[in-house]
């Protein structure tokens, strides 16, 4: 799968819809931050933004490290910073810290995608979001039969994925907890899972592990907020 298949335009605005990008990670093993980590022209999580939006998430909020150095990403513009301060607990801390926002509970449904899955696009995100619809959507894409991001939660389960995301842990308790009303799609013919752990794991992709600040734009503050505050 090559990269730049990765950023193909996916549906128009689906209203209702929210996007959260979850990039709070220390990037221990890849010895920094990784979602600052550029690839193809912009950093991973830079493009775990550009995914969601033209598949037509509005809001795109992201959950971020509050370590980041200020002002970085400069290319998230349409999304709104989060920086979570309980990051150290693992995924489960942003993943409720997401959830609880208001633009996001009160959504339909919110797309959860990580900043360190970069050949997951704006293809795999709509395929999953025509799967569910409304509140009740539950939907999780699969890539050769394995369950991976993106997720789609609807509104009725957020509660219930709130209070099993917990340590290290998103949805994926949940989401085993629910498999009667979870739907599967199949997104292996238009993306991959692989994440991006270490340095060489980027650098098989064809990117650098430098987040190079200086290719980055300047963030626009109209578009993003950043609170100082901080993956299934």
């Amino acid at each position: 799968m090559s990269v730049a298949g990765r950023d193909r335009p996916g549906a128009a605005t689906r209203p209702g819809v929210a996007g959260v990008v979850l990039a709070a990670g220390a990037g221990r093993r890849f010895g920094g931050f990784k979602a600052l980590a550029w690839l193809g022209g912009g950093s991973l999580v830079g493009r775990a933004v550009r995914a969601l939006v033209q598949a037509g998430c509005t809001p795109v909020l992201v959950v971020s490290n509050p370590g980041w150095p200020p002002g970085a990403p400069g290319d998230v513009a349409g999304a709104r910073l989060l920086a979570n301060p309980g990051w150290a607990e693992g995924m489960g801390a942003s993943l409720r810290l997401a959830l609880e926002q208001p633009e996001v509970a009160g959504a339909d449904a919110v797309a959860l995608l990580l900043a360190d899955t970069p050949l997951i696009g704006a293809e795999c995100l709509a395929r999953v979001l025509d799967a569910g619809h409304g509140p009740g959507a539950l939907v999780q894409a699969t890539y050769a039969g394995a369950r991976a991001h993106p997720v789609l939660i609807g509104r009725e389960h957020m509660p219930g994925v709130r209070a099993t995301a917990v340590g290290d842990v998103g949805a994926r308790p949940y989401l085993a907890a629910h498999r009667g009303e979870l739907t599967l799609v199949e997104c292996g013919d238009v993306g991959s899972p692989v994440d991006v752990d270490t340095p060489a794991d980027l650098h098989r992709l064809g990117g650098s592990a430098d987040p190079c600040p200086a290719r980055a734009e300047p963030a626009h503050h109209g578009e993003l907020e950043d609170r100082d505050t901080h993956q299934q």
